[in-house]
């Protein structure tokens, strides 16, 4: 009997009842989890699109290759890819400086860069980027991204540098007051973000449908039911706005800027894909993702969208996290959403051209304000002053810089502060608990000792250590007992003992010369 069931059981499993069963229940997940992902994603490429300064179409077809392209190959099995909020102000400035023909080989550069990562395994050191500088990045994207949407809530063009953004806030609200298309516009992108805060919490709506459609769906019935004077999506067509780069725009690889520009999307959007991995991986109890292998096929996917001239893409968290709360079990709930996404592009374009711009900005400003760690910083700042500080930092370079200058102003502040910390030198001193005793001569040298790591930054601390050390006394400095000492600080140490010495000799011999003169001048004296 044990060996019938034992059987059978093979049997199921092989595709009887049970396993056809179990098949069709995955199948049916993944499916209902495809479409929850599908209906998330439409107002979040079509937002991400319209705010980088490019045709509304490309954010669809990053979207459509995330799907079909990214989401078969093998890396992180519930992880969603498409066009992400976290590179809009990079791909805005990059679109500014180069032109909307050069996006397209920015794009392939860093895919073949994120490629060559994976395949020499270096996903895995990604995890070493400083979690600070990380929440420091999102959180000076989404400053500028917020910045940046306001103008776009009520139709105006908004200025270029983030702190161009910032400084124009007081005129913008003035102008805002006094234009009454402009208030108009401003109440739609107000009433979007009502509903993305408001629509979650009324758990029945949110089931049916996800608060980014609801909320661009309400606000784009709204606009056409009372016929508002305010701007819509402009519409090309997908094959329209596929623009594969050429000749001349691969010749723009030998400019520094171009090649600054690759490197902060590479490095930007694997961070970005690899931490949203880890965080979807908490989220599920499946197979854990391959850093290298999601590596690869997030560097596959970018080839194909810079090929096309399309928008980056990295792994997004929110679409991710949709998918794994919708039940999806393996890669098929991502794959069908590149393939509903490819299906409404083509069939439905034009019903992009009545979504209002200003709910658009409304779902990025809301988007961005989740990308600013607010609850994490002061709980940051009691327990890891450093890390705040660099987190702060980060963000404040990207304001006031760029995206890719202040990333590596953030890296460096963060290098430094490792530095500074794992520098602990600890000074011993002996010989001077003797002096001023009779049995001990005051010639008597001291003994100094060094432990620990000592580098250029705490060099400082080291000298006026020995600088409080009596200038009378020599010093015999022993530095064997430090587990590292750099080039500098052991050069430093050594000349200051070198100095310290010769000072000390050169005392010892005026006075015993003065001595010998006093000696002489007192039997001059009794000879007289």
């Amino acid at each position: 009997m044990p060996l019938q069931k034992t059987l059978l059981n093979r049997f199921r499993g092989a595709g009887g009842a049970d396993g056809s069963s179990a098949r069709a229940g995955t199948f049916r997940a993944d499916f209902t989890a495809s479409l929850v992902v599908f209906l998330v994603a439409v107002p979040l490429c079509v937002g991400v699109a319209v705010a980088s300064g490019v045709p509304a179409e490309l954010g669809l077809i990053t979207g459509i290759v995330g799907g079909l392209v990214t989401g078969f190959l093998p890396g992180s099995s519930l992880q969603v890819s498409g066009p992400a909020a976290g590179l809009t102000v990079l791909v805005y400035e990059a679109v500014a400086e180069y032109g909307l023909a050069a996006l397209g080989v920015l794009v392939l550069m860093s895919g073949v860069l994120q490629l060559a990562m994976g395949v020499l395994r270096l996903g895995r050191w990604f995890r070493a980027i400083s979690v600070a500088v990380v929440q420091g990045m999102l959180a000076g994207i989404g400053l500028v991204l917020i910045a940046g949407q306001l103008y776009a809530l009520a139709d105006v063009k908004a200025p270029s540098s983030g702190l161009g953004k910032l400084g124009g806030l007081p005129g913008l609200i003035a102008d805002v007051a006094g234009s009454d298309a402009a208030m108009k516009a401003v109440a739609v992108g107000v009433g979007t973000i009502a509903v993305l805060v408001l629509w979650p919490r009324w758990k029945r709506g949110a089931r049916v449908l996800p608060a980014p459609l609801a909320a661009v769906a309400l606000a784009t019935l709204a606009t056409v039911g009372m016929d508002l004077p305010v701007a819509r999506v402009e519409v090309q067509g997908l094959l329209d706005a596929v623009q594969p780069p050429g000749g001349s725009e691969f010749a723009q690889l030998a400019e520094i800027g171009v090649i600054g520009t690759v490197l902060a999307f590479t490095l930007i959007a694997s961070a970005e894909s690899l931490f949203s991995a880890a965080a979807v991986d908490r989220l599920h109890d499946g197979p854990r993702t391959d850093y290298d292998k999601e590596l690869i096929a997030q560097g596959a996917g970018n080839a194909l969208c810079g090929a096309l001239g399309a928008l980056p893409m990295t792994a997004v968290i929110v679409r991710s996290a949709a998918n794994v709360q919708a039940g999806a079990r393996t890669k098929a709930s991502r794959v069908l959403h590149g393939v509903w996404l490819l299906v409404f592009a083509v069939l439905f374009p034009s019903a992009l051209g009545v979504i209002p711009v200003a709910a658009l900005a409304g779902v990025l400003v809301h988007a961005g304000w989740k990308l600013i760690p607010t609850k994490d910083l002061v709980p940051l700042w009691r327990t890891h002053r450093g890390e705040a500080v660099v987190l702060v930092v980060t963000a404040s370079a990207i304001v006031v810089t760029n995206m890719f200058e202040g990333v590596i102003i953030g890296l460096l502040m963060a290098v430094a502060k490792s530095a500074w910390e794992t520098s602990h030198v600890h000074v011993e001193v002996t010989g001077l608990e003797v002096t001023g005793l009779k049995d001990a001569p005051e010639d008597r040298p001291v003994r100094v000792q060094v432990l620990g790591n000592a580098t250029f930054l705490r060099l400082p601390k080291l000298l006026d250590e020995l600088e409080a050390l009596p200038r009378e006394r020599e010093v015999r400095l022993d530095l064997s007992g430090l587990r590292h000492v750099d080039h500098a600080c052991e050069m430093a140490l050594a000349t200051w003992a070198e100095r310290h010495n010769a000072v000390v000799s050169r005392d010892s011999a005026d006075d015993a010369d003065g001595a010998a003169d006093t000696a002489d001048a007192t039997d001059e004296r009794a000879l007289a």
